[in-house]
């Protein structure tokens, strides 16, 4: 319950989500998520970034922001949800 308590917070999968390609600095990671899903604030990325480093799913390098071998391993469970989510939404 306290994995689903941690993606369920607002842009938590989101930022796994964009660290899964490369790793990202804060204003990288900050503008891809704009791209994808609309508004991110600095205060609510910080945020979400200092959980994900708690949860030892994100970590920081001298290049930004980017998934540990936990937050790799964490997304190749979540991408198969892409395909089935797109055509749930579409559904609604």
């Amino acid at each position: 319950m306290a994995l689903f308590d941690l993606l369920g917070r607002r842009w938590a999968m989101g930022i796994i989500w964009n660290l899964y390609e490369t790793p990202s600095t804060f204003r990288d990671l900050q503008a891809a998520c704009e791209l994808k899903s609309g508004a991110i604030s600095p205060s609510i990325l910080n945020t979400r970034l200092k959980d994900l480093q708690d949860a030892k799913l994100v970590h920081r390098t001298l290049d930004g922001y980017e998934l540990t071998a936990l937050g790799r391993e964490l997304f190749l469970f979540l991408e198969p949800l892409n395909p089935w989510s797109r055509r749930w939404a579409k559904g609604l």
